[in-house]
């Protein structure tokens, strides 16, 4: 379980909500309405006493803990070292010991052996987000929150994150994402944040919605053939 109680800062005001156990969630919001701040709040990279995880404060939980109950997945990838391997910066992403074998099941199961022994420095911006997703799979925290993960991926690609957010290779998913037809199909738990401020925290089904859709995005999207689209 994951709750943050009456969270105020420059940025996000009076932010409550709780999500259960096995719930995934889906953070929407435009551009600086306070979502990586939510995010960053969530997983102690901004300090604070008003998150409980698994029913302890997170201001309270040793380091190592905290990252077995929670991970953040940045919207960039950032190396210390310039000439690391995709698969030599997989390998720092275990807790305690390495374990070849789990890098090499999800090598294989993104579809990156191509680039295992590139320099990350040298990846595309979609590589690099594939590199990002290897390594939550790897971490594999209670639960992973990621950051704009599908921004500059090609399609195929992000269908086949679709497909693996929807098989059990991760536990609880928080997502924030501006793929609003991504969201309408994973139909998690939507939490839609505007100038800080939490303005829809329910069911998909709820939020996607017709009333709900003209409500937030000014009547420009709707719904055709199970596909959400820009109603021009």
């Amino acid at each position: 379980m994951l709750s943050i109680s009456n969270y105020s800062n420059h940025i996000l005001e009076n932010v409550s909500f709780t999500l259960n156990e096995k719930e995934d969630l889906i953070i929407l919001g435009e551009n600086g309405a306070g979502k990586s701040t939510l995010s960053k709040v969530l997983s102690y990279l901004i300090k604070n006493n008003s998150v409980t995880i698994f029913d302890e404060n997170i201001s309270k939980i040793e380091d190592k803990k905290r990252v077995e109950y929670i991970n953040y997945i940045p919207s960039t990838l950032e190396v210390f070292d310039e000439y690391i391997t995709v698969y030599e910066f997989l390998e720092l992403c275990f807790i305690d010991k390495i374990q070849k074998k789990r890098i090499d099941e999800v090598i294989s199961l993104i579809g990156i052996e191509e680039i295992k022994n590139r320099p990350c420095k040298e990846l595309s911006s979609g590589e690099q987000k594939l590199l990002l997703l290897a390594s939550s799979m790897i971490h594999n925290a209670k639960i992973t929150i990621f950051d704009e993960l599908t921004a500059n991926m090609d399609i195929s690609r992000v269908k086949e994150v679709y497909t693996l957010f929807k098989m059990p290779y991760l536990q609880q998913k928080i997502i924030i994402t501006h793929n609003l037809d991504l969201a309408f199909h994973l139909k998690y738990k939507i939490l839609y944040l505007n100038e800080g401020k939490i303005k829809f925290f329910g069911t998909s089904e709820e939020f996607f919605s017709k009333e709900n859709l003209d409500k937030f995005y000014n009547s420009s999207l709707k719904i055709v053939n199970n596909h959400l689209v820009v109603n021009l």
